[in-house]
């Protein structure tokens, strides 16, 4: 049996990974990690911030309620705090679906 080596997930993203992540800029990052309280980078001593995957899940529900559905900030914000698990529920059932829709687009243009 060939040895295969584990994928290593990373524990911390910087600024600009998530940027590029969301595609947007990094200013874009830290003006959201001021107006969402959910998201909570760590900092080291020169103020680096350094975000979690929890983070990058939260950034990734901002991201669609804001981008994506065109909520306000201040709606996304009432959307969090009211009801933040009916949001994330929607947003990974949102997900998967267009996962299923791109697959069966790849199958389409493969025949």
């Amino acid at each position: 049996m060939p040895y295969k080596e584990k994928k290593i997930e990373k524990l911390y993203y910087s600024i600009g990974e998530v940027a590029d992540m969301f595609k947007v800029n990094t200013s874009l990052i830290r003006y959201w990690e001021k107006e969402f309280d959910v998201i909570k980078p760590k900092k080291n001593k020169k103020g680096n911030r350094f975000f979690t995957q929890g983070d990058i899940e939260n950034f990734h529900l901002i991201f669609h309620l804001v981008k994506e559905r065109g909520m306000t900030l201040k709606g996304a914000k009432q959307k969090l705090k009211e009801n933040k698990e009916d949001t994330e529920n929607n947003f990974i059932v949102v997900s998967r679906l267009q996962e299923i829709k791109d697959l069966l687009l790849e199958i389409k243009d493969a025949l």
